[in-house]
């Protein structure tokens, strides 16, 4: 039994076989072309392969059992990741339009769905072209020596250093005080922070000038942003495995805690890093992939993508902890030296009397035979699974961890260059999916005038977008990119991806795709596509939304603030969100999750209403 909505008009919506043969031959096609195949392949990975792959994915390594959590992403990459995302490819390839105009021309009952996408790739560009603007400052800071994040500033008089400084570190001085100049609150704006304002206006001056004629221009600057991060994370592999303690954090990212597994939200938070991974419903795969010849192999294309993406989260990752397990090492060290220097001081011992080899056993002899006095010393603990565990979640990774790894580091100047480089590539190549994303609907829903050319509402877009990212440009800025991070790609993404597949399996009719996917690459989908595409990929994004829904309702919501007068500081306290916030997040994660129904309710309105008057003139 094959359940297929009713779809009338459909044929006559889309074009034929026929149709798609002469449009691929003709020269005249207005529809722009990819130059190469390595062209388009090395444009999705690098929409795919982002800033995330850096930070989000070891941080998720870490909280769920290190390689603990690469069994259930790995699966979860090919039972929910893949056909998803050779659904995109396959039916933005048919039909040769971008996410509105796919869908629309499905039903224009889900053209909601591609509203969705472009609302989403909005909103996620303008914090993650934030982000570049914080790169972009810290690799103009990069070409001094010593780095400014090395040492502390002194105060007014010039007497000694800044309070605040000298209680925290001095990454993360820089990173909260100078660079950001946080305020205690998301509440407490502070007014705008000018440096930042400049760099964003670069940020988006140059994804202007990258994406000004579409893939005409972003494929190729793809050349530099998608291969050059590969090069640079293969010099820090090499020299992070140069560094003492760089094997301790390999290892405690790749043995696997198997208690995790057991976990619903370990498998939970790696169904929602797949669509994070790939860049699953926000409509710029779509586009890409319809700039393809109509014969492109784009099953081939998925399981390419697939692999690369998977093994370069966990390359991605090993080069990050092998940093990680460095910065370790030097803290433990400086913990158990700390320690020594005390107990030879209070016990008046000769200076090689204790050393690191023999700590331990000193600690012990002398807590034995003088215990009240070791006591009331102030022993700390230095336990190495503990830093190891330390500071790896979301941006603290880039600008606080790596910052203060590099500045250890002989030649510190040339690392943070490349590093900052690096990740400055990374969220170029992900925004050029972005503005393609949010431009293409923006035609295909006629919102300019399709006289207007592309090179204009690109303009305009990124000017927009400048705009309204000023609200991360206040002193409360850090606290509201959190926010866009936490619910602009979570619950969106996963309602746009089950719709998607609800569209195409039960809507478009899973059988006519399967002769589209047939007269695309010359041979009918497996079997794995079709259980995956009928049961099993829709049933998985069903139960990790429902059960994502059901734990966020269930918490309260807190968010962490840089608080020099709380009694958490140097660290980070966490406070709960004021009640307003509530409305921002309905903006943020509500309104694209519920485009879909309500255009849909809204059409069904309008036809039903354009009826009763036809039929009462009649």
């Amino acid at each position: 039994m094959r359940l297929v909505l009713p779809n009338p008009g459909l044929d006559l919506r889309i074009p034929n076989y026929e149709d798609l043969d002469r449009m691929d031959k003709e020269e005249g096609d207005d529809r722009l072309k990819w130059d190469n195949k390595a062209q388009y392949i090395l444009t999705c990975v690098g929409f795919c392969i982002g800033l995330g792959n850096v930070w989000r994915f070891p941080y998720l390594c870490q909280s769920h059992g290190g390689g603990a959590f690469m069994i259930p992403y790995l699966i979860l990459l090919v039972l929910e990741g893949m056909p998803l995302l050779l659904l995109e490819f396959a039916i933005g390839q048919r039909l040769r339009k971008g996410s509105v105009g796919v869908w629309r021309a499905i039903s224009p009952y889900l053209t909601g769905v591609g509203i969705a996408s472009m609302l989403v790739s909005l909103l996620v560009g303008l914090y993650y072209n934030t982000l570049v603007a914080w790169i972009l400052w810290y690799l103009f800071n990069s070409f001094q020596d010593p780095l400014p994040w090395s040492q502390c500033p002194l105060n007014d008089n010039g007497t000694g250093f800044v309070p605040e400084c000298q209680r925290s570190s001095t990454v993360d001085y820089y990173f909260y005080r100078v660079t950001l100049n946080s305020t205690a609150s998301i509440g407490d704006s502070g007014g705008i922070h000018w440096p930042i304002v400049l760099c964003l206006l670069a940020a988006w001056t140059v994804v202007a000038i990258c994406c000004i004629r579409g893939i005409g221009t972003s494929g190729k600057a793809v050349y530099i942003t998608a291969i050059l991060p590969y090069i640079v994370l293969a010099i820090f592999l090499i020299r992070g495995l140069t560094l003492k303690g760089s094997l301790s954090g390999i290892k405690f990212l790749f043995i696997p805690d198997v208690n995790e597994l057991i976990k619903p939200t370990t498998w939970l938070d790696a169904g929602a890093q797949v669509f994070y991974s790939f860049g699953l419903g926000w409509g710029g795969l779509i586009s890409f992939s319809s700039y393809n010849p109509v014969h492109n192999n784009c099953v081939q294309d998925a399981v390419i993508l697939s692999v690369i993406t998977g093994l370069t989260s966990i390359y991605a990752a090993t080069v990050t902890y092998s940093i990680i397990g460095f910065r370790a090492t030097e803290k433990y060290d400086n913990c158990i030296n700390d320690n020594i220097m005390t107990l030879l001081n209070t016990f008046d011992l000769p200076e090689d009397n204790i050393t690191t080899s023999n700590y331990e056993a000193a600690l012990n002899r002398l807590n034995s035979s003088y215990p009240d006095t070791v006591l009331g010393l102030d022993i700390k603990t230095c336990d190495m699974q503990t830093l190891l565990s330390e500071g790896v979640e979301g941006t603290g990774l880039a600008f606080i961890v790596f910052t203060e790894a590099i500045i250890k580091m002989p030649g510190s100047p040339v690392w943070s260059v490349l590093f900052f480089v690096m990740l400055l590539c990374l969220g170029l190549s992900t925004l050029f999916g972005n503005i393609e994303g949010v431009v293409v609907p923006l035609r295909d829903l006629n919102v300019f005038p399709k006289k207007w050319p592309y090179e204009l509402l690109t303009g305009i877009t990124c000017a927009v977008a400048f705009i309204i990212c000023l609200l991360f440009t206040q002193h409360s800025g850090l606290y509201w990119v959190t926010l866009f991070d936490n619910f602009a790609g979570s619950v969106p993404l996963l309602t746009i991806g089950l719709f998607e597949m609800i569209a195409v399996v039960y809507i478009y009719g899973i059988d006519r795709f399967n002769e589209d996917v047939e007269f695309m690459v010359g041979h009918k989908p497996s079997i794995f596509w079709q259980v995956t595409w009928r049961f099993i990929s829709p049933l998985i994004v069903l139960v990790i939304l429902v059960f994502y829904l059901v734990t966020q309702v269930q918490e309260e919501l807190t968010y962490l603030v840089w608080d020099p007068s709380s009694k958490e500081f140097p660290s980070l306290a966490s406070v709960p969100y004021p009640s307003w916030i509530n409305g921002i997040i309905f903006l943020v994660a509500g309104v694209p999750s519920l485009a879909v129904p309500v255009y849909a309710l809204c059409r069904l309105i309008f036809v039903c209403c354009k009826k009763t008057i036809v039929s009462e003139k009649s």
